[in-house]
C-alpha cells in the first residue's frame, strides 16, 4: 500500500514508522497510509527552510514571480489528475474538485503579480533634502495548517503568496487528504522553486504543536474549526508569532417576501448541499421573513432535496458525494436526532440514504428542518453536513438581529428584489463576507477572505491584499544626504518637516 511521506528540502523523506489511515469515503476502504510526523520532522523542515531563506529573500520579486507563472502552467496541465486525487480522499465530485482547483489557480495568478503587490510607497522632499519610502520585508519562516475540505484551494490561499513575498513555508495539510496537496507542492518544486523554500510535513496534533512551539516559525496561518483556531491563535501569539486563524461558521440566508423563489431555491440547493455541506461558506440557515415565505420555500425545496443525486465521484451525474469519515457521518446523524428531540420539524430525512454500489460508503442524503428556533443545537452549532434549517421571523430587522447575536460571523446573504432592503442588510449585518442574491460570497483572489467574531482570530484576512500584509513586515526609511559645503549645528527640538 502506498505510504505518503513528507516533502523536505525538495525530496520525499521518511522520518517515522507511525502511519495513519487514509480512506476513500465512497467505499470506506483504506486506500493509502500517511506518515505521522514528529517534532524531529518539523525540525528537519525548519532547518531546510532556514538554509534556503537568505538566498530566497534576496531573489528579485520578478524572479520569484516567474516560478509562480511556471507553477500555474504545471497545475493547469495536471488539474485532472489532482481532481481525481481530491475526490478519492475527500469524496467530492470531480466537477467540485475542478472548481476548487480553479479557485486555487486564481490565487496563484494573484501571487504572479508580486512585483506590483510588493511595491512600497515613496515620497520625495518630506523635509529639506529628505526623502522617505516604505518596503515590504519578508517575515521569515512561516507555516500553514489546512483542513480536509479543500486540500488544493486552501493551501494555495497561503504558500504561493507567502513565497513570492520572500518567505519560506512549512505546510501541514490534513492527514485525511494528503495526496493531492503533496502532488501540487511537488509541481511547485518542478517549476524551479529552490530546495527548502516549501516543505510539507504530514501528521496531526504533534506536528501542529511543534510548529507553534518552534521559535524559528514567525507566523502561522490556519483554516479549520473554531476551537482549534482559538487554540492556535492563543498559543501562537503567546509566543510572539503573527497568527491568522480562520474558524467555524453558521452562515445565514435571509429570504425576503419579494425574492424570486425559484432562483432562491436553486441557490440554496447548491449552497446547502454542494460538497455535502462540508464548506465553511455553506448556507445552513434560511431565515424566512413571514410564514408565507417559509411555507413556499419549504414546499419547493422538499422535492428538490428528495431528488438529489448522491453517489461516488466515479459515477456520472452526481450532485453530492459522501461525508469525509464514518465518525463525521455519525456526528451529523446525532445532530439530526437532536433537532427532532428539540421540537423542530424534520421535513426531509437523509439519514437512511445508501448507495447500492457502495454500501460501506459514508453517504447521507439531504436533510431539511422547519420551525427551527435559536435555542436548538442544530441552529447554534456548525454541523458541517447536508442539513438546512429554516427559521421564521416577522421582519428584516428581526432576521438581521438573529444573525448578529450568533457567535459566528463568517458569511451571510440576502435574497431580495428590493435595493433598500439589500442596503440595510449590507450595512447592518455583522459578518465578514456578505452576498446579495449570491449564496456563497467568496471573495475573488484580489480581495481577501475572512469572517468576523469567532469565525476569525487575528487582524488580517486570508489571501489578497491582507495576505500581502500578513506575510510581510513594513519597513519605513527616511533618508537625507547633507550638502558637503554646509555645516549644521545640533538641533534639540523634536524634528518636523517645517
Amino acid at each position: 500500500m502506498e505510504i505518503i511521506s513528507h516533502l523536505i528540502d525538495g525530496e520525499r523523506i521518511t522520518s517515522s514508522q507511525t502511519t495513519l489511515n487514509v480512506y476513500n469515503p465512497a467505499t470506506g476502504d483504506v486506500i493509502r497510509r500517511v506518515e505521522a510526523g514528529t517534532v524531529n520532522t518539523v525540525q528537519q523542515a525548519i532547518e531546510s527552510a532556514r538554509k534556503a531563506l537568505p538566498g530566497w529573500q534576496k531573489t528579485p520579486a520578478m524572479k520569484r514571480a516567474r516560478v509562480m507563472f511556471k507553477f500555474k502552467q504545471l497545475l493547469e496541465e495536471h488539474q485532472n489528475v489532482v481532481a481525481t486525487l481530491i475526490s478519492e480522499e475527500h469524496g467530492k465530485t470531480i466537477e467540485d474538485a475542478l472548481g476548487e482547483i480553479q479557485r486555487g489557480l486564481e490565487n496563484i495568478e494573484y501571487a504572479c503579480g508580486a512585483p506590483e503587490v510588493l511595491k512600497g510607497e515613496y515620497s520625495r522632499g518630506t523635509g529639506p533634502g529628505i526623502n522617505a519610502w516604505s518596503e515590504h520585508k519578508p517575515v521569515g519562516i512561516v507555516a500553514g495548517i489546512t483542513p480536509f475540505n479543500f486540500p488544493a484551494m486552501v493551501p494555495l490561499w497561503m504558500y504561493p503568496l507567502a513565497i513570492v513575498c520572500g518567505n519560506c513555508f512549512i505546510l501541514k495539510p490534513s492527514e485525511k487528504v494528503p495526496t493531492s496537496t503533496l502532488f501540487i507542492a511537488e509541481l511547485l518544486n518542478k517549476a524551479g522553486l529552490p530546495k527548502g523554500v516549501l516543505n510539507v510535513v504530514n501528521g496531526s496534533k504533534e506536528v501542529v504543536n511543534a510548529l507553534i512551539e518552534a521559535p524559528e516559525v514567525k507566523a502561522m496561518s490556519f483554516v479549520g474549526s473554531t476551537p482549534v483556531a482559538e487554540y492556535i491563535y492563543t498559543e501562537g501569539t503567546k509566543r510572539g508569532k503573527r497568527v491568522q486563524a480562520l474558524g467555524g461558521a453558521k452562515n445565514h440566508a435571509i429570504v425576503m417576501p419579494d425574492a424570486d423563489v425559484d432562483s432562491t431555491v436553486n441557490a440554496l440547493m447548491g449552497a446547502a448541499y454542494g460538497s455535502c455541506g462540508e464548506r465553511c461558506m455553506a448556507i445552513s440557515v434560511a431565515v424566512c421573513v413571514g410564514d408565507d415565505v417559509a411555507d413556499g420555500l419549504v414546499a419547493k425545496l422538499t422535492p428538490r432535496i428528495n431528488e438529489l443525486r448522491v453517489g461516488a465521484y466515479t459515477q456520472h451525474n452526481v450532485d453530492m458525494g459522501p461525508v469525509i469519515a464514518k465518525e463525521h457521518l455519525e456526528k451529523i446523524a446525532g445532530y439530526v436526532e437532536s433537532g427532532i428531540d428539540s421540537g423542530a420539524q424534520l421535513v426531509v430525512d437523509g439519514r437512511e440514504f445508501s448507495v447500492p454500489e457502495h454500501a460501506n460508503g459514508y453517504f447521507m442524503g439531504g436533510c431539511l428542518f422547519d420551525h427551527v428556533t435559536p435555542d436548538m443545537k442544530i441552529y447554534t452549532d456548525e454541523i458541517f453536513g447536508p442539513v438546512l434549517c429554516v427559521v421564521r421571523v416577522k421582519t428584516l430587522e428581526e432576521g438581521i438581529q438573529l444573525i448578529n447575536v450568533h457567535e459566528y460571523g463568517n458569511g451571510s446573504c440576502i435574497f431580495t428584489g428590493d435595493g433598500e432592503a439589500a442596503d440595510i442588510f449590507c450595512d447592518e449585518v455583522e459578518a465578514g463576507m456578505v452576498g446579495v442574491n449570491i449564496p456563497l460570497p467568496v471573495p475573488v483572489a484580489y480581495h481577501s477572505f475572512g469572517g468576523w467574531k469567532r469565525s476569525l482570530f487575528g487582524d488580517l484576512h486570508a489571501y489578497g491584499p491582507d495576505g500581502v500584509r500578513f506575510y510581510t513586515r513594513r519597513k519605513q526609511i527616511t533618508q537625507r544626504w547633507p550638502k558637503s559645503t554646509t555645516s549644521e549645528s545640533a538641533q534639540f527640538a523634536f524634528p518636523s518637516s517645517h
